[in-house]
C-alpha cells in the first residue's frame, strides 16, 4: 500500500475562480472612469461647441444655430485680441525667466548638499500649497510697499514667483534619475564644465525642462486670482473674460479658447511622437 501510494501521481489542486466577478468589476471601473472623464471634459466640449454658435444677443449662453462666421472673424473685438496678446506675452516672458531659475535651483538641490537644504525645500513647496488669494494679496502688499505701480511688470514678477516652484519640482524629478558619472567621464576626456553641461547634462534633462515649460506657460496663461491682485488697470485674457460675463460674452471668446486648446493638443501630440521616435531609435 505504501509503495503504491508513493508511485501514484499526486492529484493537482483544482483552481476555482468565480466567473463573472472580475468581468463585472472591470465594467464598473470603466464606467466610473468614463463618467469622471465626461465630467472633466464636458465644459471643454461646451466651449468648443459654442464657438460655432450664432447668438441672437450679446451673451453666448443659448444655442441658436450653427455658423462658421465666428471662426472667419476670430479677432473681431480689438480689446479681446489685445488681452490675449498680453497674456501670451506675459506667459512667454515669465516662463523663460522661471525656466532658467527653476532649472538651476533643481540641479543645485539634487547635486549639492548644504546646510539648510530642507528649509529651501520647504520654501520651494510653499508657493504650490499656499492659497492663491494669500499669495496674490502678499505680492500686492510687497509691490505697494516698494512703491511700484501695478501693471505689466508686476504681473510678470508675480507669475515668475509661482512658476519657479513648478519648474524646479518638475525638473528635479528628471534630474534625480541622472547619472552624474557621465559628467565625470566628459571632464576626464578634456571637456570643460561649461561644455559638459551644454553637451551632456542639458540634453539629458531636456524632456523635464520641456514639460516644465509647457506646464508653466499654461499656468501663467490661465492664472486669474494672482493676476487680479497685481494687474492694476492692465487686462489679461482671463480678466477680460471675467469682466465680459457682466456686459457681453461674444462667441470669439470661445473661438480663441478653442484655438488655444487645439494648439496645446498639437504640441502635446508632437512631443509624444518625438519621444517615441527617440525611444525607437
Amino acid at each position: 500500500m505504501t509503495t503504491q501510494a508513493m508511485t501514484e501521481p499526486l492529484e493537482q489542486p483544482v483552481s476555482r475562480t468565480v466567473k463573472g466577478s472580475r468581468r463585472w468589476g472591470d465594467l464598473v471601473l470603466r464606467l466610473v472612469a468614463g463618467l469622471v472623464l465626461l465630467y472633466l471634459f464636458l465644459p471643454i466640449f461646451v466651449i468648443v461647441l459654442f464657438s460655432f454658435n450664432d447668438p441672437a444677443g450679446k451673451f453666448n449662453y443659448t444655442w441658436q444655430g450653427f455658423t462658421l462666421d465666428n471662426w472667419a472673424h476670430p479677432f473681431k473685438y480689438p480689446a479681446l485680441t489685445d488681452a490675449l496678446k498680453l497674456s501670451l506675452n506675459v506667459a512667454a516672458v515669465s516662463t523663460a525667466v522661471a525656466l532658467v531659475l527653476g532649472t538651476l535651483v533643481a540641479i543645485a538641490l539634487v547635486r549639492q548638499r548644504f546646510r539648510g537644504q530642507k528649509t529651501v525645500d520647504t520654501f520651494l513647496v510653499l508657493p504650490l500649497t499656499a492659497p492663491e488669494v494669500v499669495m496674490g494679496a502678499s505680492l500686492l502688499t510687497l509691490f505697494l510697499d516698494l512703491g511700484w505701480a501695478t501693471g505689466y511688470m508686476t504681473i510678470v514678477l508675480a507669475h515668475i514667483a509661482f512658476q519657479v516652484s513648478f519648474v524646479a519640482m518638475t525638473v528635479r524629478a528628471r534630474v534625480r534619475g541622472f547619472d552624474w558619472t557621465l559628467e565625470d567621464a566628459s571632464m576626464d576626456l578634456g571637456a570643460s564644465p561649461t561644455r559638459t553641461f551644454f553637451k551632456v547634462t542639458l540634453p539629458l534633462i531636456v524632456p523635464g525642462i520641456v514639460a516644465a515649460a509647457m506646464l508653466s506657460f499654461a499656468l501663467s496663461l490661465d492664472d486669474f486670482i494672482i493676476t487680479y491682485f497685481v494687474s492694476g488697470s492692465t487686462v489679461t485674457y482671463p480678466l477680460y473674460v471675467n469682466a465680459a460675463v457682466k456686459a457681453a460674452v461674444p462667441p470669439q471668446i470661445n473661438v480663441l479658447a478653442t484655438a488655444i486648446l487645439v494648439v496645446s493638443l498639437l504640441l502635446l501630440v508632437a512631443g509624444t511622437l518625438y519621444r517615441r521616435k527617440r525611444i525607437d531609435v
